[in-house]
């Protein structure tokens, strides 16, 4: 047995007596979800090329939707108004929403970051959004999303500067705390605290240990898979699984690799995401089971 919650059910159904490797299943307010998971990226509410019934099809149980873009367009006052994202978008199952804070390595040259939050221009219309810890909650509360991911401050992993880094890491942790006050919908919605730290053991070990004192119903590992090295990479996620309850979800951010996949469930995560798999479809590619990539010419 697992974390126990109104909006969020854990089980453990079996574990590996060499690995930290499980599958379980998390039971969520619109479905659940068997583990270890991968979520396809729909990062505006569609996986594209794919209508809903032909995910369900496919046998997807959760879907990934970035709460940045979403915010922006088709904004919270629609999503509202027809009733959440799953009405939205006519999907009956799980969802798991992002925080927005991965937005400050992807459009940095658009943000300015502080304690209060981020500021960014919009790549749509070149207008300034405040994205603060409270903002961020308050869209993915109207979303409606089963899981939503606390607003990190988020720095690009193979960056350099300790102090940047430690204040990154610690300002999560400060974050995490204005995320949970603000939380409306904590029966319908779990948040997951982003341990962070990048690649230094100290500070990814005492982010760790400070969300492992939360009370919430899962965890996310942050900052990695960003272009370091395998060996640098496997070695944080070991750690960070070897803090965090084995009783909650632990869910890896962006990382969609077939091998990274297999050593981190070997390592004891639980859920996974990246937009390779969709991106790389739109190229015609093959995925062979000795994880080799075919690519033949574009159709579209």
């Amino acid at each position: 047995m697992g974390s126990k919650s109104q909006a969020l059910l854990f089980h453990i159904q079996a574990e590996c007596k060499t690995t930290r490797s499980r599958a379980g299943l998390i039971k969520l307010p619109h479905y659940s979800v068997k583990t270890p998971v991968f979520m396809p990226v729909g990062t505006q509410g569609t996986m594209k090329g794919l209508l809903p019934e032909q995910l369900e099809e496919l046998g997807c149980e959760i879907i990934l939707g970035n709460t940045y873009h979403l915010g922006n367009r088709p904004g919270t006052e629609v999503l509202e108004k027809i009733g959440g994202l799953h009405k939205f978008m006519s999907w009956n199952r799980a969802l798991l929403t992002d925080s927005g804070g991965f937005q400050m390595v992807s459009l940095l040259k658009l943000a300015e970051i502080t304690e209060e939050g981020v500021k960014f221009r919009s790549p749509y219309d070149d207008t300034e959004i405040m994205l603060t810890p409270e903002k961020s909650i308050e869209i993915q509360n109207c979303i409606g999303a089963d899981i939503i991911m606390q607003l990190d401050d988020v720095v690009q992993t193979t960056f350099q500067d300790y102090d940047r880094i430690k204040e990154a890491t610690e300002r999560t942790s400060r974050w995490l705390d204005r995320c949970l006050k603000a939380h409306k919908r904590p029966s319908e919605q779990s948040i997951f605290p982003i341990v962070q730290g990048l690649l230094n053991k100290e500070l990814r070990e005492k982010s760790a240990r400070d969300h492992m004192t939360k009370n919430v119903n899962g965890f996310a590992i942050g900052g990695l898979s960003g272009g370091e090295s395998k060996d640098q990479f496997w070695p944080m996620v070991s750690l960070s699984t070897g803090i965090l309850d084995k009783h909650r979800p632990r869910y890896l951010m962006g990382v969609g690799l077939a091998i990274d996949l297999v050593v981190c469930v070997a390592l004891g995560v639980d859920m996974f995401d990246c937009v390779f798999p969709t991106r790389t479809a739109v190229s015609v590619s093959l995925f062979t089971y000795k994880f080799i990539i075919k690519t033949y010419d574009r159709m579209f």
